[in-house]
């Protein structure tokens, strides 16, 4: 194996050892000797790669909330591409430590340091800005804000999943999302353009679920 490819490797079980210490303990609750163990990795090789626990929650809070945009597929941008996000991310974190540890990682850290608004703000303007495209088509109500529609869905799935924690361990949130949207996209679609959108998710985001699943 190269040198790179074998640093790769390491670098990824460092994440993936963090996330699973964060996701159990917290932000807080987890020690840089926690992580080391959990990743089966040496100390000098954890920081060969990030240089204290801080950096290495960042780099899983970047990824976490490194979505694509609308301007690289335009033809995706509108309604349906921020119901699949929500969709996918509910299916992630059931699935994938990452983003579990990420989502408690914002929260831990807002709840002892202050507020750590970046990330939610990230996510609000990307939804804010799918929605812009598709008020310019026509499909969003004309007298809907975008931006205050964004935060409104962030605010509201964001204490949809904490609640699904809590009632479900998560598992209930796929259907919980889609009688969000069922109950949403009313109040934000024009009425006659309502058939073109899946508040269960598209078809392509479907296909990637049944594929988890096999």
């Amino acid at each position: 194996m190269a040198r790179q490819e074998r640093a790769e490797v390491t670098r990824a079980a460092i994440l993936d050892g963090a996330a699973r210490a964060f996701d159990a303990e917290g932000y807080h609750g987890t020690t840089l000797g926690d992580i080391v163990k959990e990743a089966g990795v040496t100390k000098g090789a954890l920081y060969f790669h990030f240089s204290s626990k801080e950096e290495l929650a960042q780099a899983l809070i970047d990824e976490q909330f490194s979505v694509p945009g609308p301007a690289d597929d335009p033809e995706r941008a509108g309604v349906q591409a921020v119901i699949d996000i929500l969709h996918m991310m509910a299916r992630q974190l059931v699935e994938d430590v990452r983003v579990r540890a990420g989502i408690r990682l914002v929260i831990d850290r807002s709840s002892k340091t202050g507020i750590v608004s970046e990330p939610y703000t990230r996510w609000i303007e990307l939804l804010k800005a799918h929605l812009v495209r598709a008020q310019e088509r026509g499909d969003v109500k004309p007298d809907v804000d975008p931006g205050q529609v964004a935060r409104l869905i962030v605010g509201s799935w964001t204490g949809l999943q904490l609640s699904s924690q809590v009632l479900s361990g998560r598992q209930e949130l796929s259907a919980e999302t889609t009688l969000m949207w069922e109950m949403l996209l009313p109040s934000i679609v024009v009425p006659r353009r309502l058939g073109r959108f899946r508040p269960e998710g598209s078809i392509e985001e479907a296909a990637r679920e049944l594929v988890t699943v096999e």
